[in-house]
């Protein structure tokens, strides 16, 4: 195409948006350069950018609005920018611009005279343009005087179907192929309507389109050429309302030419005539469901009960019609929905709305409340709507519900007056006096919050809510330039302005800035704090909402609001307690406590403590209403109320306790006498001790103990212990005894005071708790055996038994064998009261076993005399001793021959010879004859059993005699090819040793058998051993062996060391550097290294062959061998006691049996070792 070159198109906006000018966008009334290429890169804006901070400049200054409740107008401050801009569109129309059209993110040109561009904004590239076919003259009519062009386009919110009216009066059908250029039809069909279609009113069933790449979304048919099936209502000049689905059903395109003559549209009909005959400016319809379920026609679901509405405006009226349909769909036998809504009111007049004017460009504008990312198949229900009237701009909200009423809430708006000097506010009560009625705008359209009313020379925004101009703009024309009309996008949600030149586009940007400002002016504070965005705004919201509610008596919800605001804590505060509001001011306080931060720790401690005071004036003043009014009926509400705040006030001090500073809380609570509340506090707080110390006030001691029994400080036991102790003794040891971590010596003082009380032991509680301590507990304090010791002595009962059984039953100390009491003051104590059987015991256990039992038998009890005697066990003398006194006590004291003689049978130390001293001179010997025989005969018996003894003893000598003798004659047999069993070589070859289990081996092989089992002080000795004998036998051999390193240097090759002067000295040494290292000579570190390597000291062969010159021959069983000659006269003696004391250590038993034995814990594969020998 010609001009694609020169086409630079705008689709959804530039990247950053453009910045507000005061002139508006410029646009000189040359030519438009060309620019390179199209797309949407090389779109153009004109004006400056917002700096992106401009915004956040008007929070400043509402932050001083919050105590003077006064709020900037929206007019005055220029630091924010507009809410909507105007951009250019740099775009060149081929001629003159007739008509524009947007719909779902499409451009609908209609340029002078019959052409159709279609300008997809996501492909702005592809191009498409459609001519319209001009009119064929028919016979007998008179040609037009004008030319025929495009009038009027009509597009479906979805951009599938479009519709083209001329000033001829015809109409073509054109479907649309969106995003698909290649396919799109550009043979518009006319439709044979015989009529002038003046408006068009899209079905509002969603859902039955097809994606661009053909794929079917919906259950209709439908694709990318072939749109899906939907139906409209046409409104005409004559005022008709017609019905047809589109697209049409039948086919003409092959037909040669077309003349009105022709029958109608097939599906074509006509369904109501408006009384007036006026032209049809708007029309538009919707859906209801009289069910529960989704409304606003967003189904189509067969036999559902839908109700539907349609709206028709000429110029001077509005029509509302409504009516249960059975369908949602146009035409069938039927005639579908618009049949069944209209057929009711053909012959009367339906409800309308008449506004008397003849307004230029009147027209109907609908808004469907779509949202960023909308599709097109899911659009909402219509929600509102403007009519462009003479005498203003009249507006209303749309039922989305089943209603009576399709307008809900209709208001008329004046039209704004404009000066030439400045635009200032606009206000709806227009002076009568105007010389000028304010100018008709040429059109209207709905954005979310504003209307936009297009004039001829400028473009103004109306806030919806507020209903005041909030944007005046100038439009950027040329000198011959004209406004021509206003497009919205439901689907985009853009907005378009056509000059018969140019086109620009109203760039939407933060519409709903304002909105909290207009919702609270008008009262609405929840739906202000929905759409304040920052602190500030919120802030102020809730301050004036605060203020309303206190004005309306509405405290508590004021003080709420007033809680999450920045007012003045002093000034909100002031207020309540001006009007006597305590419990308002009380939620205030709550509210502004939660919101504190944690840090703050001195205003929420102040703010809680005001509210605990603030509760119990409270709780008493409703004590007092229930007290003075006891005999009204409303007492119960009270009383429920006055528990109620109570309860409220025990959850506050519980979440709050952090804030609360006890000691200050305590006092509040006792200066309003709040007794219950003082005793929950300290429990809650786990004051314990204020908490017994109040029912110890109170004597009431069985709750103290209680109190105490519930916490676990033993502090407090040790504190009240005294008191309890006095007055409730049971319970309190009761407590005690629970309690295992009380020391009982703290507990002393309190336990004395039993002492005083002169009870029994068995009601002696302190008795009961010192028992438990002792057997229980396993106490082993001297003081505590000492005090029982104390309490059973001192009491007023002579029976000593339980006395007795403590000093029997106290348990002794393990080190000392001592009883833990102190038992002299054991003694001094039971002396002091009295008790002669506790004395006794005592001196028993100190070992004054002769003082005992002259204590009992000074006070006659020969049984605990006689026990006593017995406890010296390790002392059989010392126990006859006593015995003997408790005889003589017996023959002396009692006089009685025969009790004497029954007293012998009680032991078994003394005899009758014993005791026989002990009988007067004159006594007569018949009355213990039978005694003297016995004991006679047992002295018998006695010398018989000594004799049969020493007999055994004789002949078990002589059995050991025999014995000794015959171990000189044993013998072992060696065959002369025995080997030895460690290293398989001739057994004869040296010395060697045979033991009883007819294992062999030669001394050298022994001795390294025996060193692998062998201790570490065996081997030290055979060390020493080793030592001597290589010693004894250096002298006179000159063999070398691996044991002369540890031999005597006859050199004097010590160790040397150097002295002070650098000369070399040897060290003292014993000669044996094995001796050295056994007895410590060679320091600290040889003694170690030693000790680790006894083993390896051990040299077999060279031990073997000293042995074999000092004592040569065998050992047990050994060998024989000849001696050799020495130098040196030997001590034969001592050379046989070494060997002897060798063989000890070496051939004290087999190494092959004891090695089995000492092995039998080992593994059989030791580790490293290689398992393949092990494999069968």
């Amino acid at each position: 195409m010609s001009n694609l070159d020169d086409f630079v198109e705008h689709s959804s906006g530039p990247s950053i948006p453009p910045r507000y000018s005061s002139s508006g966008a410029y646009r000189g009334s040359g030519p438009v350069p060309t620019l390179g290429g199209g797309g949407i890169e090389n779109v153009g804006y004109e004006g400056f950018e917002v700096d992106e901070g401009d915004e956040e400049d008007e929070d400043t200054g509402m932050v001083r609005a919050l105590e003077t409740g006064f709020i900037p107008s929206s007019s005055t401050p220029t630091s924010l920018p507009p809410l909507f801009s105007l951009s250019l569109v740099q775009y060149s129309p081929p001629s003159a611009l007739l008509c524009l059209k947007a719909s779902n993110n499409l451009l609908f040109l209609a340029a002078a005279p019959l052409s159709v561009i279609i300008i997809d904004l996501d492909k702005p590239e592809e191009l498409v343009t459609i001519d319209l076919p001009k009119p064929a003259p028919e016979k007998g009519v008179p040609q037009p005087k004008e030319t025929p062009s495009i009038d009027k386009l009509y597009s479906d919110p979805t951009a599938r179907h479009l519709l083209i009216t001329t000033n001829t009066g015809d109409t073509f059908y054109l479907p649309i192929s969106p995003g698909n250029a290649a396919v799109q039809s550009r043979r518009p069909r006319p439709l044979r309507l015989r009529q002038t279609i003046t408006a068009v009113g899209w079905s509002p069933i969603s859902g039955q389109l097809s994606d661009p790449s053909g794929q079917e979304t919906s259950s209709n048919k439908g694709d990318a050429i072939t749109p899906p099936s939907t139906d409209v209502l046409l409104g005409t000049t004559t005022g008709q309302i017609l019905s047809l689905p589109l697209p049409p059903q039948d086919d003409i395109f092959k037909s040669v030419s077309i003349a009105m003559s022709k029958p109608v549209e097939k599906d074509l009909q006509t369904v109501y005539s408006l009384p007036d005959q006026q032209p049809v400016t708007g029309i538009g319809y919707g859906f209801w469901s009289t069910s529960s379920g989704s409304t606003g026609g967003s189904s189509k679901k067969k036999g559902s009960e839908k109700r539907a509405w349609v709206v028709i405006t000429t110029k001077e009226r509005m029509y509302e019609v409504q009516g249960n349909v059975s369908s949602t769909t146009a035409g069938g036998k039927t005639g579908g929905w618009a049949e069944e809504v209209f057929k009711p009111i053909r012959d009367s007049t339906p409800k309308f709305q008449e506004l008397p004017g003849d307004p230029p460009n009147s027209s109907l504008s609908l808004y469907t409340p779509s949202v960023e990312g909308q599709s097109a198949s899911s659009l909402p229900a219509t929600s509102a709507l403007s009519w462009l009237t003479a005498p203003g701009l009249y507006t209303s909200s749309i039922a989305t519900t089943l209603s009576n009423d399709i307008l809900t809430k209709p208001s008329l708006i004046p039209y704004p007056s404009f000066d030439t000097s400045s635009t200032p506010a606009f206000n709806r009560n227009v002076p009568a006096a105007s010389p000028s009625l304010p100018p008709i705008p040429v059109a209207v359209a709905v954005t979310q919050w504003h209307w936009l009313l297009l004039y001829q020379n400028r473009i103004v925004g109306i806030s919806r809510e507020t209903e005041k101009v909030v944007w005046d703009e100038q439009l950027p024309l040329a000198v011959d330039e004209q406004a021509v009309g206003l497009s919205a996008d439901p689907v985009s949600r853009t907005f378009w302005v056509y000059t018969d030149r140019s086109i620009l586009e109203v760039l939407v940007r933060n519409e709903d800035r304002d909105v909290w400002r207009a919702k609270l002016e008008k009262g609405e504070y929840t739906e202000a704090l929905t759409f304040a965005r920052t602190l500030p705004q919120k802030d102020i919201v809730l301050s004036r909402q605060g203020d309303s509610l206190f004005e309306q008596g509405r405290f508590i919800q004021a003080a709420q609001c007033y809680a999450k605001s920045s007012r003045s804590f002093e000034y909100v505060t002031l207020r309540f307690m001006d009007v006597d509001e305590r419990d308002a001011l009380r939620m205030y306080l709550a509210d502004r406590l939660d919101l504190l931060n944690k840090k703050e720790r001195t205003q929420r401690m102040m703010l809680a403590t005001w509210l605990v005071e603030i509760y119990l004036s409270k709780c008493n003043t409703l004590e007092d209403i229930v007290a003075a009014e006891s005999a009204i009926s409303d007492v119960e509400s009270l009383t429920m109320e006055r528990k109620l705040m109570e309860e409220d006030l025990k959850n506050f001090v519980t979440t709050y306790q952090n804030d609360l500073e006890p000691k200050v809380v305590y006092e509040l609570i006792l200066s309003h006498g709040r007794t219950d509340l003082y005793l929950f506090y300290a429990n809650l707080n786990k004051d314990h001790g204020k908490v017994v110390e109040h029912w110890i006030m109170e004597e009431k001691w069985l709750k103290a103990v209680d109190v105490l029994n519930r916490q676990d400080s033993v502090d407090l036991y040790y504190r009240f212990a005294s008191i309890l102790m006095r007055n409730a003794p049971k319970e309190t040891v009761d407590s005690w005894l629970r309690q295992n971590s009380l020391s009982p010596r703290r507990l002393i003082p309190a336990l004395l005071q039993q002492q005083q009380r002169k009870e029994a032991i068995s009601s002696n509680q302190a008795i009961r708790y010192l028992t438990h301590v002792i057997h229980n507990q396993g106490s082993t304090d001297t003081t505590i055996y000492n005090l029982l010791l104390t309490f059973y002595a001192s009491d007023s009962n002579p029976d000593d038994g339980p006395l007795l059984r403590f000093l029997s039953s106290c348990p002794d100390d393990p080190q000392t064998e001592r009883p833990y009491y102190d038992l002299d003051y054991a003694l001094r104590t039971c002396k002091q009261h009295g008790r002669i059987q506790p004395c006794v015991l005592i001196y028993s256990k100190l070992g004054l076993y002769e003082s005992s039992v002259d204590l009992a038998l000074e006070k006659g009890d020969l049984e605990l005399a006689k026990i006593n005697a017995d406890r010296p066990d390790d002392d059989e003398a010392l126990r006859k001793k006593l015995w003997l006194k408790i005889a003589k006590y017996v023959v002396q004291e009692q006089k009685d021959i025969k009790s004497a003689m029954k007293f012998l049978e009680s032991t078994d130390l003394i005899k009758i010879e014993d005791i026989l001293p002990f009988f007067p001179d004159f006594v007569v010997i018949d009355d213990f004859k039978i005694e003297i025989c016995n004991a006679l005969e047992e002295y018998s018996a006695k010398i018989d059993d000594l004799k049969a003894e020493m007999d055994e003893a004789t002949a078990s000598a002589e059995s050991i005699r025999r014995d000794i003798e015959g171990l000189a004659n044993r013998f072992v047999t060696v065959e002369p090819g025995d080997k030895c069993w460690k290293c398989g070589t001739s057994l004869t070859i040296r010395q060697f040793y045979v033991f009883p289990c007819q294992h062999v081996f030669h001394a050298d092989c022994l001795i390294s058998m025996a060193m692998e089992f062998l201790p570490a002080p065996s081997l030290r000795r055979i060390l020493r051993l080793q030592d001597e004998l290589v010693s004894r036998s250096s002298d006179t051999q000159n063999r070398a062996l691996l044991s002369s390193n540890f031999s005597p240097s006859p050199s004097g090759t010590g160790t040397p060391r150097h002295t002070k002067e650098g000369s070399r000295t040897q060290a003292p040494t014993s000669g044996s550097t094995a001796t050295d290292l056994l007895l410590g000579l060679g320091g600290r570190n040889k003694l170690i290294a030693a000790g680790d390597r006894l083993r390896e000291l051990i040299i077999p062969d060279a031990l073997a062959q000293a042995v074999s010159v000092v004592g040569a021959g065998v050992g047990v069983g050994g060998g024989s061998g000849k001696k050799k000659k020495i130098d040196r006269r030997l001590d034969e003696g001592r050379a046989e006691e070494l060997r002897k004391e060798l063989d000890e250590l070496v051939a004290s038993v087999c190494p092959l049996c004891e090695g089995s034995v000492v092995g039998l814990d080992k593994p059989f594969v030791m580790e490293g070792e290689d398992t393949r020998d092990w494999e069968v």
